[in-house]
């Protein structure tokens, strides 16, 4: 008799127009899950990122008005600022001659012209946009919509276990840091292995100049096009974690 095949879960904090090594790690998963329920981060890459321009790397960043220890999908963008038509005019600037650009502009065009009231719908939308266009197929779910026991809540390798558990995986995709700050004997005891990723960023061909590495991913999307996603992919390289410590 055959056994089940593998199910491989990335679980990351939704992040607007995500970078490469983000999109790797979803591409090895079956599912990728967008972890919506934790604190918000201000300076972090939830709600801005980067684009090349002629004056080198530029931060496009989505304005919200979030407290301390507001959970990500609770967080209101401010509607009073005109963000959407400034970051739509940033990227036309950026990447109007781009190799890939005619292709994609009505449908940047139209993502901006939508109104968004809170981040992570707009972070999770600006990833699956990113993610569809570059040719990742894994699906999405929002960890939100998973229902966790209580005491899972409280700490972040109960919350991953639970998470894998809920949605059926039995391989955790972690980042380079994974091994640091997870409980390597928790997933253990629930049957999950846990693999981390260690991501050598490409280097590609760009405008402007020096190459600038860790931009949003939709540089190498309009100046690569079909090209993307092999290119992003190769820059990682996975192991799985023993159970203990080395």
């Amino acid at each position: 008799m055959e056994g089940r095949a593998s199910v491989k879960v990335a679980i990351h904090q939704p992040h607007y127009l995500p970078w490469l090594g983000y999109f790797a790690k979803w591409a090895a998963a079956d599912l990728f899950v967008f972890l919506d329920t934790v604190q918000y981060e201000k300076n972090g890459w939830q709600n801005r990122n980067r684009i090349k321009t002629r004056d080198g790397p530029r931060w496009v960043t989505v304005p919200v008005r979030a407290r301390l220890g507001t959970a990500i999908r609770d967080v209101p963008v401010d509607m009073t600022q005109p963000w959407r038509a400034r970051h739509f005019a940033a990227i036309e600037n950026a990447y109007g001659a781009a190799p890939s650009w005619r292709h994609h502009r009505d449908e940047l065009q139209s993502f901006y012209s939508r109104e968004w009231d809170r981040l992570a719908p707009l972070a999770v939308a600006s990833a699956e946009w990113l993610g569809r266009k570059l040719g990742v197929s894994a699906p999405t779910r929002l960890a939100s919509d998973v229902n966790l026991p209580d005491e899972a809540k409280v700490d972040a390798t109960g919350r991953l276990v639970e998470l894998c558990r809920a949605v059926g995986a039995d391989t955790y995709l972690a980042g380079r840091d994974g091994e640091l700050y997870l409980d390597r004997a928790r997933f253990a005891a629930a049957g999950i292995a846990v693999e981390t990723q260690r991501y050598e960023h490409p280097v590609y061909a760009q405008d402007y100049g020096e190459f600038a590495p860790f931009l949003s991913a939709l540089d190498l999307l309009l100046m690569h096009g079909d090209e993307a996603l092999g290119i992003l992919c190769g820059g990682s390289t996975w192991s799985r974690l023993s159970p203990e410590p080395d």
